[in-house]
């Protein structure tokens, strides 16, 4: 029988892995820019000429044409990006923050402080995130901020969970157990002992956070939940052009891109990054 075959990375392979994460980067900059500045760059990015209509893309006034209320594409989705990204980010944040602090505390107190939150997020876990969104959009109005507080809780079981397996699996290694002796706190224990060696799995998981909480703000912002009809959202952008797609396609391709490009760029940063803090403890 033959010895099994090894596969082997030629060097234009190894040198597509590492141009990867440094394309990724390179969106996730332009992205970031375009969240802070695109409404400077772009004031009047929801101005509407309800005359015009929509214009094919490549004209000298519109290069990506506008939609059937005359706003021009491109504006739109410049000044689009912060209200498609700042909420996904701040979700994101805010989801590990809860996760680190539940997450510690379940996997380092174990007993019925483990059985309480273990409850709770088998509780949230339960609840279908954007049907609840919508319901409570629904009730509340699009208001951009409470829906990025509902996303928070609603997406924190999966980090609580997370950080809870990590701290389990460190809290019984012989560095824990030294530091008991050394009588210093439990807080001090976890959060500047136990917490930096499972930081691999907690950049990853924020940067997937990102990933699903980008996909979840766009589609309730294409079903009119969390920010008004009127605003320059990738998703709402979205919605308002997919009817334009045989008039001008890139009303409803460029958002829908936009979304796509960013989302694969923050999963395969979040891998980069897991990667080398793995290798860096090793």
């Amino acid at each position: 029988m033959s010895a099994p075959k090894t596969k082997v990375l030629t060097v234009p392979a190894l040198q597509g892995r590492r141009r990867l994460p440094i394309v990724a980067l390179a969106v996730l900059a332009v992205a970031a820019f375009l969240a802070i500045f695109g409404n400077l760059i772009v004031p009047d990015a929801t101005k509407q000429d309800l005359l015009a209509g929509a214009v094919p893309p490549l004209s000298y006034q519109h290069p990506l044409g506008t939609d059937d209320l005359g706003r021009d594409v491109l504006k739109l989705a410049v000044g689009g990006a912060a209200s498609a990204l700042v909420g996904p980010v701040l979700v994101a944040l805010g989801s590990m923050v809860l996760g680190m602090l539940l997450g510690s505390l379940a996997g380092y107190e174990r007993g019925w402080v483990d059985t309480v939150i273990g409850r709770w997020t088998d509780l949230l876990l339960a609840l279908p995130v954007l049907l609840l969104a919508l319901v409570v959009g629904g009730i509340l109005g699009t208001n951009y901020w409470i829906t990025v507080l509902l996303l928070i809780v609603l997406f924190s079981p999966s980090d609580i969970r997370i950080v809870r397996a990590g701290v389990l699996d460190q809290s019984t290694r012989a560095y824990v157990e030294a530091t008991k002796m050394l009588n210093l706190s439990r807080w001090r224990i976890m959060f500047r002992h136990v917490l930096p060696n499972v930081l691999p799995l907690i950049i990853t998981n924020t940067m997937l956070n990102v990933t699903f909480a980008l996909v979840s703000f766009s589609s309730l912002s294409f079903l009119g939940v969390g920010v008004p009809s009127d605003a320059a959202d990738w998703g709402r952008q979205l919605a308002d052009g997919r009817h334009l797609i045989f008039e001008n396609p890139a009303a409803a391709l460029v958002p829908a891109l936009l979304i796509i490009a960013v989302a694969m760029a923050a999963n395969v940063v979040g891998d980069w990054l897991g990667e080398k803090l793995e290798r860096g403890r090793a």
